[in-house]
């Protein structure tokens, strides 16, 4: 079933190849690049700090166009800016609150992607922003440091909005994570990788479609930049990979097979370094890297062509050149942080679920009006999720998990740390130790489902509501009674 689906997926895309034509191949950048501009850094957005010490941030939704290619302009969305948004960085504890603005001409969200909140601030398909409207979100930061972000999470449209630009990093600092290179732009770098087509007068190819998997793109941007290159001045330097792509899933490492450091996963850093020479991201998955350079050389972030589905491609991603002088770095330390394992007690609840073609979980599609699941506040479960369809990969919103086993084996080394999202291939098993939030809400739901953005949309996608502890099984009942009344 496995080699069926594979093969059926190759056949798709050799179809959409066919049909994008002159928009050309999309399985390779390798030699098309001349790395001629400089790598884009989000800004910071400086927050207004009020009496209280609360951080407010405004972010506005945006239309605007953006020179990719040079004369020509492509239109896109931002935030704050034409395309992509600003990084957002703040502290363990921070009262933080927002005032997120919409000026598109349509309806969209932002959801914090990785952030642990009440269901009401989340961001999801239930808090929608008219268009014309603000949304003012508030919350305190209470969880470890940890390379988040942002995007719209709208029902049906939420691939093509991301798509057009709307994303950007939400940096959680702590004592721990400041004892790695930290300045922002210097030695702790953005690295926000997206694949696109062009249409030959600069405007996005929005066939979200195209594939099994969704739009598979034959240019990569990185920070906004195409065919770019970044000036490396320190001996060390952090960089936040972020996999803001639809679709494609990156086979990271270097084009000289050099080694470098893993610190942290989606959620927070790893009790100590892991030594690595390739880590794949799939959508929506972060990684923290650190990597050595000697001065003067140069060598590409490049991803590998993989084994099958989303993974298949090979593209160089950014030229890094170091400076023929640079700043010496300090060793990194040898434990990173003392944030506890996720473990789950021996009667831990068990919930399964299986992923099939693009559009549903559990052989149901996503309706606004289902709640799927009841989860008591703090509850550790495990999640079992079984692959018998396309490659799919799996997120959950206000929780943090790590991957006990895959196919009943452990993890690769880059999935053992703190995660929020999972790659789960075609004819894979996993099974999580999930750890949930505690702000009890039973109005409001939660999401999880598959980050391939065009699965999403179709409805690969579920609802859960956090309770009080106790109340679940009456919870359920008033659910069911009430589907029973409508």
């Amino acid at each position: 079933m496995k080699r069926y689906y594979q093969l059926l997926a190759l056949l798709f895309v050799l179809l959409s190849l066919s049909l994008v034509g002159c928009e050309g191949d999309t399985s390779t950048n390798v030699g098309k690049l001349d790395f001629k501009n400089s790598l884009q850094i989000p800004p910071i957005l400086e927050p207004i700090t009020d009496s209280d010490g609360k951080k407010h941030f405004t972010l506005t939704m945006q239309s605007g166009t953006t020179e990719f290619f040079q004369e020509k302009q492509t239109p896109t969305w931002g935030i704050n800016g034409s395309y992509l948004g600003p990084t957002i960085r703040v502290s363990r504890g921070d009262q933080v609150s927002f005032d997120v603005v919409n000026n598109l001409n349509e309806d969209s969200t932002l959801h914090w992607h990785g952030m642990r909140l009440p269901a009401v601030m989340d961001g999801g398909p239930h808090q929608m922003i008219e268009a014309g409207a603000t949304w003012k979100p508030n919350w305190t930061i209470e969880q470890p440091a940890a390379t988040t972000w942002y995007h719209p999470h709208l029902h049906g449209k939420t691939a093509l909005h991301v798509y057009r630009g709307l994303a950007g990093l939400f940096i959680i600092d702590d004592e721990e994570s400041k004892k790695l290179p930290s300045e922002y732009g210097v030695n702790d770098i953005p690295i926000i990788i997206q694949d696109k087509i062009f249409k030959g007068d600069g405007s996005f190819n929005e066939n979200m479609g195209m594939t099994p998997f969704g739009l598979l793109g034959n240019q990569i941007l990185v920070n906004g930049t195409h065919d770019p290159y970044l000036e490396v001045t320190t001996s060390q330097v952090r960089f936040r990979l972020l996999n803001g792509s639809n679709a494609r899933a990156y086979n990271i490492g270097f084009s000289d097979d050099r080694s470098f450091s893993l610190v942290g996963n989606d959620a927070g850093l790893l009790p100590e370094p892991v030594n690595l020479d390739r880590l794949l991201l799939s959508p929506g998955e972060r990684a923290e890297i650190v990597v050595q350079f000697n001065a003067g050389e140069e060598t590409i972030l490049h991803s590998f062509a993989g084994k099958d589905g989303i993974e298949n491609g090979e593209f160089d991603l950014v030229k890094m050149i170091a400076d023929n002088r640079l700043s010496t770095s300090s060793q990194l330390p040898n434990r990173l942080t003392a944030e506890p394992p996720i473990e789950v007690p021996e009667n831990a609840k068990v919930r399964k679920f299986e992923l099939t073609t693009k559009s549903a979980i559990n052989g149901k599609k996503m309706e606004m009006d289902r709640i799927d699941e009841v989860v008591p506040a703090g509850a550790r479960e495990i999640w079992e999720i079984t692959n018998n369809g396309w490659d799919h990969n799996f997120h959950i919103h206000d929780a943090v998990f790590t991957v006990i086993d895959k196919n009943g084996k452990l993890p690769p080394i880059y999935e053992r740390g703190r995660k929020d999202t999972v790659f789960i291939p075609n004819g894979t098993s996993v099974r999580l130790a999930v750890d949930f939030g505690s702000y009890p809400d039973p109005d409001t739901p939660y999401m999880y489902h598959c980050h391939l953005l065009y699965h999403e949309d179709s409805g690969m996608m579920g609802q859960f509501i956090i309770v009080e502890p106790g109340t679940e099984s009456q919870v359920s009942k008033q659910l069911t009674k009430g589907r029973h009344d409508h």
